[in-house]
Order: C-alpha cells, then structure tokens, then sequence
C-alpha cells in the first residue's frame, strides 16, 4: 500500500454479508471505500433461510444500484447455477405443533408455500453466499483488509474517522460504517447498547451443522397431506416455549452439500436458566418430544455447537457525526421468520445512496443520515412485536393458528409493496419511488403496523393472565377479518385452511381485488 491508500471515503468494519454489500455498491459508484475484517472467508454464519422481502431487496439493489452480480441472489435458482451448488431451495415455510410427550396431531401443521411457478427462496450456505459478495466488493475496488484487528478508534464530527490497528497501521475515512454485529466497537465507543434492551421478546439459541439429518417426511408418524414436502422448504416444529428449525442444504438434485442446518431456541423460563452443554441440552429436548426425534437417529453434528445467551440487544442510536450502525451491529431480535437478512439489506438500501450523495457532494452532515435511525428502529420494533406475539402464541395451537395468518399477511404486504415500487421504477427509472417507500408513510403501511401493535396488545393481555389464549384468537381473527386484508376466497381469509398456497389464476384474480374492491388503503397503494 501506498501512503495515499489509506485514505478513504467510506470505512466498513465487517465484512459479513451486510458490510459487503454494501461496499460492492459504494465502489461501483467510485466511492472510495475500506472494506476491514478481523476475520477471514469463507467463514460459518447463520442467517440461512431467505424470504421474498430479502431476495426482492436484492434483486432491487442490483438494478437501482447497477451491480447485477448480486441478481442471481434474488431466486434460488440464478444462486444454484451462478453462484454455489452447496444452498439448498425453498418452496415453503412449514410448521409442526408439537407437545412434549405427546403424539402429534394432523390438525396442528401449516405450510405457506412459495409458488414454484412464481419463485423459489433458497437456504443459503452462508460461507458461499458471503465470500461471493465479499469477493464482488473487491472486484469493483473496495479495499480489503481482512485479519485485521481495529485496536482504536477516533470520530471526529468534523474530520471523520480514524481507525488504528493492533499492527500498528492508521485509517482515515470520512464516515464509518458499523457492520460487525452484538459486539459492535462503535455501540461500545459510545454506549449505545440499549440497556435493557427496549424487546420484549426473550429467547436464546444453540444451533449447528449436521449431517445425516432425516427428512421428517420420511420419518413422522403421519402424514399431514400438506401440499408441498416439509423437507423442500424451512421447517419449524414449535412448541409452548420454542422451536427447533430445520434448513436443508440436500434438497433438490443438483446439491453438493449434505448438511442441514439445525437451531433450537427457547424462550420463557428455558431461555433464563442454567444450560448444559448444548448437544446434551438439545439431546434432552428430543427425550422430551420423540416425533422430531426421528429426523436425528442418525444425524452428527460436524462443527462445534454454538450456544448463545439472550439474543435480543438494540441502540438508542444507529446513527451519529459521521458513523453509522448498521445490520446486526445496530440491534437484533430472534431468527424466526428469518427477517434477519431482509432487515440487513433493506437497510443497505437505505444507507447506500446517501453515502454516494454524501461523497459526490463533500457533505457528511449527520442530517443527511437520520432517516436510515428511523428506519433501523421502526425495523426492530415492527420484528419484536411479531416474534413476541409468536412466542406467546406457542402456548395454544389455535392462538398460533390465528397468529401464523397475521405473519403471513405482514410478510405478503410488506413484500408486495416493495414489489409494486420496484416495477414503477423499472418503467419510469424514478428512484425516488424508493426513497417515498422506505419512508413507510403510506396508508398500507400503517395497516401493517396496526396489524403488529394488535398482536403484540393482545399477547401482552395473555401473557398477563387478563386474556385466555381462546379469547385473544378471537380478538386477532376479528382485527383481520374487519380490516379485510384478503377476500373470502383466498386461503388466508378461510380459518379452517391450515395450508396456504395459490395457483396463477387465483393469484390474478386477488391482484385485481387489490386495485378494485379492497379496502381503500390497499387500494390506493397498489392503483
């Protein structure tokens, strides 16, 4: 390196998916940007399992931001094909209801599919997915510096940021961001770590890779008759107090990959008290439920358990004089429903384009960035609400059943809308048709966070012991059913379909509601 080297414009501390992404698209903008790592890839990281609103996301910054290597990420099958044969694909998000020492039962089960002609998410093996970003990032000219351990910082409002290293060297860049996750240094220069946290969900996990895991298609003592194989997507088997996923790498003809991605995670009084070691810890939870125990007969884990403490942590800030926390660094939730990656990206989305402003403009004023804050804790506070009310909701199977639709209704409108937004932009080439959408001011919108702030209000009163499981079913049945999300025809609206997919007719036929006879907030969003 040359002294002129390290000078920067932006500096990104992590080089995990996030960071990377990020600095891909910066230096393909001619931002000069340090991409600074005290790690090496390829590496382990979880995160595995993509939904629409991460892949639409990603899709969305290839274009908006001209970098179309990050494209094949967008659908499992460009990520097979262009990418790694080691990920697995997704056709559906399963779940079992299971109780302890109790067979299970056919009516407890549900399964939203992604329809295959449509789409298909992917179970990423994180190692690949995250050394082909990394690599792009430098391909386009950030600078990496993996290895590297940061042993000081210095941030100054009006100068920047300074970062000296443990060897010795110094860099300098305009603004820092702060990829590196809970152990963010920048959280820690300026206690920004909420405490406590603001979350009201609670919950930690143990998780690894194994080999020889059973598809529980093969192995459950019934069959459900659920349209699409538990093993072709994310299977969750949730019980009062937690649940174990299951992300298969093995799951279509082309894979290379025989591992599967094992988590189990407890919340309530489990996720307070003294462990064991994880793998006895996990073995006595198969003593406890025998049904899932049958996809581990002959299953070993081929990496060292991880097990963590509470999972949930957040900031008071993200944003500040010329630094900014971003993805895990700026706080973090629980992994159900996998929007771990969809929040990470939506905020690289955010991020992104006022960096290239900031650098082609020489103006870093922390004003130019509050609206990335507002957005991270609107984020936060939104995905808390869900899995709160989801755990509350494990403890009865028909307040779960009732739950899974308010999730899914969340996750389809949230995704559409982004969607929507994207194909304005593809024929008009209007980028502000982003930024107006990241602002979530819309009337659909605020349908979404009503929706989420009468789970959370209604689980409270459960939790609380002032409402029965079976009353707060009602309660959450009749929010959707006055708010009209969806026609009576669809499988959402039917409380008795436990199993929802949607063929191509049926899928136009709800798109025309949506711009003719919905209620008005969806109307004037999708119109």
């Amino acid at each position: 390196m040359t002294p002129t080297d390290s000078k920067f414009e932006v500096a990104v501390l992590g080089a995990g998916i996030a960071g990377s992404t990020l600095a891909a698209i910066l230096a393909r903008h001619e931002v000069k940007v340090l991409l600074i790592d005290s790690g090496t890839h390829p590496r382990f990281a979880i995160g595995e399992s993509t939904i629409p609103y991460a892949t639409s996301t990603m899709h969305v910054l290839a274009e908006r931001y001209r970098v179309p290597e990050l494209a094949p990420l967008s659908n499992f099958k460009d990520t097979a094909t262009h990418v790694s044969t080691m990920c697995g694909q997704k056709q559906n998000f399963g779940f079992v209801y299971h109780e302890p020492d109790a067979p299970p039962a056919a009516e407890k089960a549900n399964q939203v599919m992604v329809p295959i002609w449509w789409r298909t998410e992917a179970h990423w093996f994180r190692q690949d997915i995250d050394t082909y970003v990394f690599n792009q990032a430098v391909r386009y000219g950030a600078v990496p510096r993996l290895n590297t351990c940061i042993s000081d910082i210095g941030v100054d409002p009006h100068s920047g940021a300074e970062l000296r290293t443990s060897s010795g060297e110094t860099f300098t860049a305009e603004y820092l961001v702060d990829a590196t996750g809970f152990r963010s240094v920048l959280a820690e220069r300026f206690g920004l770590r909420e405490v406590p946290t603001r979350a009201r969900t609670h919950s930690r996990s143990l998780f690894t890779h194994m080999i020889g895991v059973e598809p529980y298609d093969d192995v459950a003592p019934l069959r459900y008759g659920q349209p699409s194989r538990w093993h072709d997507g994310t299977l969750h088997h949730v019980f009062d107090g937690g649940w174990l996923w299951v992300i298969p790498f093995d799951n279509h003809d082309s894979s290379k990959n025989p591992l599967c991605s094992v988590g189990l995670t407890l919340t309530g009084a489990a996720a307070l008290a003294d462990r064991e070691a994880p793998d006895k810890e996990f073995a006595d939870f198969l003593r406890r439920f025998p049904a899932v125990a049958e996809q581990f007969r002959t299953a070993k884990a081929v990496r060292p358990w991880v097990s963590t403490g509470r999972l949930q942590y957040s900031a008071t800030d993200t944003v500040g004089d010329r630094f900014c926390l971003t993805a895990q660094s700026a706080g973090a939730v629980d992994a159900l429903f996998s929007r771990g990656l969809a929040n990470s990206f939506q905020t690289v989305n955010a991020l992104a384009w006022r960096l290239i402003a900031a650098a082609r403009e020489k103006d870093w004023s922390t004003e130019r960035f509050v609206g990335v804050d507002a957005i991270q804790q609107r984020m936060f506070d939104m995905h808390d609400d869900l899995a709160y009310s989801s755990y509350v909701a494990f403890r009865d199977y028909d307040l779960w059943n009732v739950m899974i639709r308010v999730w899914d209704t969340f996750n389809f409108y949230t995704e559409a809308a982004l969607a929507h937004t994207f194909s304005r932009y593809q024929t008009t080439g209007d980028d502000e048709l982003f930024r107006t959408h990241e602002r979530l001011d819309s009337g659909l919108a605020a349908m979404m966070r009503e929706l989420l702030a009468t789970a959370r209000t209604t689980c409270e009163a459960v939790d609380r012991g002032e409402l029965t499981p079976g009353d707060a079913a009602a309660t959450l049945r009749a929010h959707l059913e006055q708010g009209r999300f969806w026609p009576t025809y669809m499988p959402q609206g039917k409380p008795d379909t436990r199993y929802f997919y949607t063929n191509p007719d049926l899928t136009t036929q709800f798109m025309y509601w949506t711009r003719t006879e919905a209620p008005q907030r969806i109307r004037e969003y999708f119109a």
